[in-house]
């Protein structure tokens, strides 16, 4: 059994999508991260970066295995199933190249996107435009790798699920349809998947919309409690 701390984002979907498609057993414990639950003592033994998801897998060799950041969950549990990271050294980091490129530029651009366009307390011009502009970049280098592949490294894999829920924004962050084609056509592939279906409903009825928060939220998830010393 494996349990799965999350709550409903990109960065969790990626690992929900990735256990549907394996048929893996794992148990949900939700991180609720407006309420600081991943500053939590027991939490934070996990996953130290205070940031879901997170996985414990109780049946790895060895005994328990703990493991944080998306990426190399998705690594692992490739790994321990022999499904979607190829065998072959040449494919199985053209896998790997999207997935990091995922990790250090789609997501963290993407999510400084939204942030100063949905969360920020004040309307900052130059970040928006600057995040805006890094997010239309890098979709637009996603469509650019889709043009020809129906997936991004040619099979489907890991890589994908990693993009996926990133994606799925392009539109609320100013990034329109009509520019990314082969991003959308891709995105209705990957949604067709009843795995990937399964795995978008990861907690769904604790989701959110997108938009202003109370104050109280906002410290929590963008204050000063997270550079606290713990």
């Amino acid at each position: 059994m494996i349990d799965l701390y999350a709550w409903p984002t990109p960065n969790a979907y990626k690992v929900s999508i990735m256990l549907e498609e394996t048929r893996l057993a794992y148990k949900v414990i939700p991180v609720d991260i407006g309420a600081g639950d991943q500053f939590a003592p027991e939490f934070l033994k996990i996953s130290p970066n205070n940031r879901m998801p997170a996985i414990v897998d109780h049946d790895a060799p060895g005994g328990a295995l703990s493991i944080f950041e998306s990426g190399a969950i998705l690594m692992y549990l490739a790994e321990k199933t022999g499904r979607f990271w190829p065998a072959q050294v040449h494919e199985r980091y053209k896998v790997a190249e999207w997935v990091m490129w995922q990790m250090g530029g789609l997501g963290p651009m993407l999510g400084q996107a939204g942030h100063f366009r949905n969360y920020s307390p004040e309307k900052i011009p130059y970040a928006i435009e600057r995040y805006t502009n890094e997010a239309k970049r890098l979709l637009g280098v996603l469509n650019r790798q889709l043009a020809g592949n129906d997936f991004i490294a040619g099979e489907y894999s890991i890589a994908d699920m990693a993009c996926y829920g990133w994606a799925l924004a392009a539109e609320r962050l100013g990034v329109p349809a009509e520019d990314i084609p082969n991003v959308i056509r891709w995105r209705d592939a990957m949604g067709a998947r009843p795995a990937v279906v399964r795995g978008m409903a990861l907690l769904a009825e604790k989701r959110r919309a997108p938009g202003p928060m109370d104050e109280k939220t906002r410290e929590i998830m963008f204050g000063k409690k997270q550079f606290e010393k713990r």
